[in-house]
């Protein structure tokens, strides 16, 4: 299971898989929302509250900008890959454990 023992929310779930490659922080909205089928959509002042969280937790980092520019792009660190790989294998379990029963029954 994942470092904290909890499941993730699916937007910080959503959120690890955006940042697999750098990426700003409108783009993490976009690609929630593209990822989601449409079906999640991140507001802004959520979106920040969680990448604040998700960099202390050591889970993402923020990259080095070489410009003064005001986006900053953020990328996922081999925690919390470690983190988003264990969070799929719960709801792979979770799947398994919903088909088996119902096949069953």
């Amino acid at each position: 299971m994942n470092t904290s023992n909890n499941a993730l929310t699916e937007a910080v779930y959503y959120i690890l898989l955006s940042v697999l490659k750098p990426v700003h922080g409108y783009g993490i909205m976009q690609q929630t929302a593209t990822l989601s089928g449409g079906r999640l959509n991140i507001s802004a002042g959520t979106l920040y509250g969680a990448l604040s969280t998700l960099l202390e937790k050591g889970w993402i980092e923020q990259m080095e900008t070489i410009t003064d520019s005001r986006k900053k792009e953020y990328h996922i660190t081999a925690e919390g890959r470690r983190v988003v790989e264990q969070e799929l294998e719960r709801l792979r379990e979770l799947v398994r454990n919903g088909e088996n029963i119902l096949s069953n029954n």
